[in-house]
């Protein structure tokens, strides 16, 4: 009886192949070797388990290079978001404007003028690249912005409060994500946490009382992540301005997301507008870059020059300060702002998030024709569903919207899943009720050719 072990080629033999050509001049010979090796291993395996496997030369080859077509990929990769939620974190959060991005782009591939005046010929700032754009959304007198909303709140604290109290309401001692925790971070910063008031209430008389010779600001943090309902209150940021000056304290607003046009008019109330604080006369106001601003991943300061000043001579702004491309990307995106009709149409976040239903429900329609043809398709329904805003912005905000449900013939709707996930381009969908769901709200129109190819290679179990 033939052993069928001796079919297997040798590692020398199949790194000899033609097929192996190309192959061998991109990669580099000790990763060939290696994923040759585990083929032979495989079929091995498969062999002394009894079960059918092919050893011929050229189909141990051809799973070999796809094996390393795999490997070889890198680990960050596009992906397509049909979940329908817009600020997804662990995708990414904003999707960035076409001119930020090229912005970004062509900061990367080049020199530019990150700390250097033109026009003098001397060292500059290169926080001047975003100032302007930052005082003219907010109103505020200066502005700078570092890596992300946690580094900005401790170098702010840092800044304003190292070694004294902050006084903050217990409703507003938030986790931002990640366990990270405002507590956490005044510690870090050297300041020390004063609480006032309860989980759903805190009077503006309650931070009053709490004012003493070590007070060295008051804190509010919009909590841009949760809300409270029911028997609350809140004392405005005016009522803690008037506190702040009546005892020479300074006030921060931590209003988190980023919202720079009146989200109330477009139908999402109860966030605040970036300028907000600032108008009330708050000392230091914070916020996000990768929200709702839609830029690249920042945290904004912007308030009052003596403030602004004393954070960039912090030597720990060097430790937190942003690079080259976050801060081409964040000017480009704080020009589209000029105009607010320009930049609710080309921010992504804020032309997905104002979609009509009538423009998703004909892009569904037009979707769902193209991959009822497909084989393998067992099921395919236009529905109506819900969305959310996502990445720790307006939380209980519900966005309606029109979605593809789609099941296969041959695939669980988590099988199914799967292989949108591992598949090229990576396609990211909900799961319900059997079904795979594709949100076109978070997808864009150049996209929908990628999404029947992923949906078609799915259906047939290709990678």
């Amino acid at each position: 009886m033939t052993n069928p072990f001796r079919s297997l080629p040798s590692v020398s033999e199949l790194l000899e192949a033609p097929e192996l050509a190309d192959v061998r001049r991109m990669v580099p010979h000790d990763s060939l070797v290696a994923a040759l090796r585990r083929e032979l291993d495989r079929a091995r395996a498969e062999i002394a388990a009894g079960r059918p496997v092919a050893t011929t030369s050229p189909d141990l080859l051809a799973s070999a290079i796809a094996s390393l077509q795999i490997d070889l990929r890198p680990r960050l990769r596009t992906v397509l978001n049909a979940t329908g939620i817009v600020l997804h974190t662990n995708l990414g959060r904003a999707p960035m404007a076409e001119s930020a991005a090229r912005a970004a782009y062509d900061a990367a591939r080049g020199y530019l003028n990150l700390e250097f005046d033109l026009a003098t010929g001397e060292r500059s700032s290169r926080q001047n690249a975003v100032r302007d754009g930052i005082c003219s959304l907010t109103g505020a007198e200066a502005a700078t912005a570092v890596n992300n909303c946690a580094a900005a709140t401790v170098i702010m604290l840092r800044a304003l409060a190292s070694g004294k109290d902050v006084i903050v309401s217990r409703g507003q001692l938030i986790e931002i994500g990640g366990s990270f925790r405002i507590p956490d971070i005044l510690q870090v910063s050297g300041a020390t946490l004063r609480e006032v008031g309860t989980t759903n209430i805190t009077r503006a008389a309650d931070y009053e009382k709490a004012i003493g010779p070590n007070t060295g600001a008051i804190l509010r943090v919009h909590a841009s992540n949760y809300r409270v309902r029911g028997f609350t209150q809140a004392a405005s940021i005016a009522e803690l301005v008037a506190i702040g000056r009546k005892h020479g304290v300074p006030v921060i607003d931590d209003v988190g997301s980023g919202a720079a046009v009146d989200f109330a008019a477009l139908g999402f109330p109860d966030e605040p507008l970036v300028g907000d604080g600032i108008r009330a006369g708050a000392d230091v106001v914070l916020f996000s870059g990768d929200k709702l601003l839609g830029g690249p991943q920042a945290g904004i300061i912007a308030g009052k020059r003596r403030w602004i000043d004393a954070i960039e001579k912090d030597p720990f702004m060097r430790a937190v300060r942003l690079d080259k491309m976050a801060l081409a990307a964040l000017e480009a995106t704080l020009a589209l702002y000029r105009d607010p009709v320009r930049a609710l149409s080309e921010i992504p976040v804020l032309r997905m998030m104002t979609t009509p239903i009538k423009v998703l429900r004909h892009r569904c329609e037009r979707l769902a024709e193209r991959i009822r043809v497909l084989d393998g398709i067992a099921a395919l329904e236009v529905l109506d569903d819900t969305a959310f805003v996502g990445g720790g912005s307006l939380p209980d905000q519900a966005i309606p919207t029109v979605v593809v449900a789609v099941g296969a013939t041959e695939a669980s709707e988590e099988e199914f899943a799967r292989r949108l996930r591992v598949g090229e381009p990576a396609v990211i969908a909900r799961i319900r009720q059997g079904r795979v769901l594709f949100d076109l709200r978070t997808i864009f129109d150049s996209q929908e050719n990628e999404l029947v190819t992923a949906v078609a290679s799915a259906v047939r179990g290709s990678p």
